[in-house]
């Protein structure tokens, strides 16, 4: 059979390639995101006590209603935002299905969606695939801002949907309140659209505020708002998610949702709604994170990688360029089979593979885990 590809310049993810190539040969893996550590034992015993319980079978389509309350009690309690539980948050298999709920739900044949580069890699096929044109603006390198005139110059009539991800995969950077303002006035009087990739939410270092679009009212009524249980809570092969939308938004993403992925798994949205009864665990997450950033770069000193400045995430941008002219491929490439070290190049996040000299490493890992890694990376 001849298939003819929808997405014939897609191929396998960086993260798997990098992920694959660290397994084959016994590389510290830094490169995919995901902790090295365990779960809250109090959230898996509530998951199991759930399906001990019986609550295995289908969830409804827009989430169970304890956790959409739990979410609608959070989101106010942060942002003083408030969404009614039962017509504008949806739970969802993950933040990547809700990225790809809210483009679909919005974005028609010959529609606009503004992109910012470097940027997380499901936008853009999610966007090809509902036939729109991404139209691309580059945060200004090295400190990743956004430069809104440039924004502004690129917005037409036929603007759709404008993707915005705070704090930001892969750099570390996050949205200040005068970015804020100059979204909104940029949007002001238009029938463009937002969504917002926020599943770092919680994750904000050096006393910064995180500046969700739940918080501006002007923005929030013409935002999706992602968010992911994966990334508060340590376990992200579960894959749950949400996303916050106004409700003539949320039809039209759970329209789509309906037909995703209908449901998300049922006894783990039970042990969600328990679990966000405690709040330090995820108002703690900053300063644990911090923590974990701060003993990765201190490990680092006497390098020859210069650190970027990483303000949200659990990523870390490091400068290799007083070590090698190679690009970032070859260079993370030669790391991981030479040394034994795995981070992502992150010139695949843009359409024209910039390359700035930088690799991105994860630092959601165990203490000995970061300490095997620095000391490899301290001789390169």
């Amino acid at each position: 059979m001849e298939i003819k590809s929808k997405l014939p310049n897609v191929s396998v993810t960086i993260f798997t390639q990098m992920s694959q190539l660290a397994m084959e040969h016994n590389a510290v893996n830094l490169s995919q995101g995901f902790p090295d550590f365990d779960v809250n034992p109090e959230l898996t015993a509530l998951v199991k006590a759930y399906m001990d319980k019986g609550f295995n079978q289908y969830a409804p389509m827009q989430g169970i209603p304890g956790l959409r309350q739990s979410i609608q009690k959070k989101v106010f309690n942060l942002y003083g935002a408030v969404y009614d539980p039962d017509s504008e948050i949806t739970v969802t298999s993950g933040g990547t299905e809700a990225l790809f709920a809210a483009i679909t739900a919005v974005v028609n044949p010959g529609d606009e969606v503004i992109v910012m580069e470097p940027a997380y890699d499901s936008y853009v096929p999610a966007i090809l695939l509902n036939k729109g044109i991404p139209v691309f603006v580059k945060m200004k390198f090295p400190d990743y801002r956004i430069d809104w005139d440039e924004v502004k110059d690129v917005v037409t009539d036929k603007t759709r949907l404008i993707i915005l991800n705070s704090p930001h995969n892969p750099t570390g950077a996050v949205l200040s309140p005068q970015d804020m303002k100059a979204l909104a006035n940029i949007v002001a009087d238009t029938p463009i659209m937002i969504l917002s990739d926020e599943v770092y939410e919680h994750i904000v270092f050096d006393g910064v505020e995180h500046q969700s679009m739940s918080r501006y009212p002007e923005l929030k009524e013409r935002s999706f708002v992602v968010s992911s249980f994966g990334k508060t809570y340590h376990n992200t092969g579960w894959k749950i998610g949400y996303c916050l939308a106004p409700r003539p938004l949320s039809k039209q993403f759970q329209r789509i949702h309906q037909y995703l992925t209908f449901s998300t798994m049922t006894p783990v949205q039970y042990a969600l709604a328990d679990i966000m009864d405690k709040p330090n665990l995820y108002l703690d997450l900053a300063d644990f994170y911090q923590k974990k950033r701060d003993y990765f770069l201190d490990l680092l000193t006497g390098s020859r990688f210069r650190a970027m400045a990483c303000c949200g995430t659990y990523f870390q941008m490091m400068d290799y360029s007083e070590i090698s002219d190679e690009n970032d491929i070859d260079f993370s490439r030669r790391m991981t089979v030479e040394h034994g070290v795995a981070a992502i190049p992150p010139s695949f996040f843009y359409h024209g593979n910039d390359d700035h000299r930088v690799l991105r490493f994860c630092f959601a890992k165990k203490d000995e885990t970061l300490e095997q890694a620095a000391k490899i990376l301290c001789t390169i």
